[in-house]
């Protein structure tokens, strides 16, 4: 697989481009959970969160590139946790909303703001790191690999978003709960990945 400096834009992109892809796998989950609870203001939350993981993606990517073997070998076999931490906290959050006391008003978590947001675009992102880390060791194309990957993770997010809603008129008033399986499911498949190999 060439993705150097070296090679020609259309051979460096393709690699990159599916990269990004699977990279934005998680974003897609977490976002459609996100639309499928979601009320009001939908296109200003879907800018907010779309941005916000693009970066982190690429701001991830960046600082594995250039971490290389020093400071990320230390953290790689506790990443898989983190972000599984992570996502379970707001998942149980989301469950807490759609049926802990007092939650039969009409009330949602906001994903696309405060602590929730930076915990997500931050657990969602983490693959990047490790990405990044094996791009250190290989002559990539940052210039090229940095902005693909946050544009395809900006698009993708939007697109789970989209998809989230449409679901969450038909799922109805349990949405929150439906996003919290979402979130959850994604965090059980971090961590049996990471304690599978």
């Amino acid at each position: 697989m060439t993705i150097c400096h070296t090679g020609t834009v259309t051979g460096d992109f393709l690699p990159i481009f599916f990269i990004a892809i699977g990279l934005s796998a998680d974003c897609f989950a977490v976002a459609l959970g996100g639309g499928i609870s979601s009320r009001g203001r939908f296109w200003s939350r879907v800018l907010r969160v779309s941005l916000a993981f693009g970066l982190f993606q690429v701001l991830m990517l960046v600082l594995g590139w250039l971490a290389g073997r020093t400071v990320v070998e230390y953290i790689a076999d506790y990443a898989p946790w983190v972000a599984f931490l992570l996502l379970a906290i707001v998942s149980g959050r989301m469950f807490w909303e759609a049926f802990g006391p007092g939650q039969h008003e009409e009330k949602e978590v906001d994903v696309s703001r405060g602590w929730l947001l930076l915990t997500l675009s931050i657990a969602t992102s983490i693959d990047s790191l490790a990405v990044g880390l094996s791009f250190a060791f290989l002559e990539v194309n940052m210039a090229l690999a940095s902005p693909t990957i946050g544009v395809v993770a900006f698009v993708v997010t939007a697109i789970g978003f989209l998809v989230g809603r449409k679901a969450g008129e038909i799922i109805g008033k349990r949405a929150e709960a439906a996003g919290g399986i979402i979130l959850l499911a994604i965090a059980v498949k971090i961590l049996l990945e990471r304690l599978l190999g």
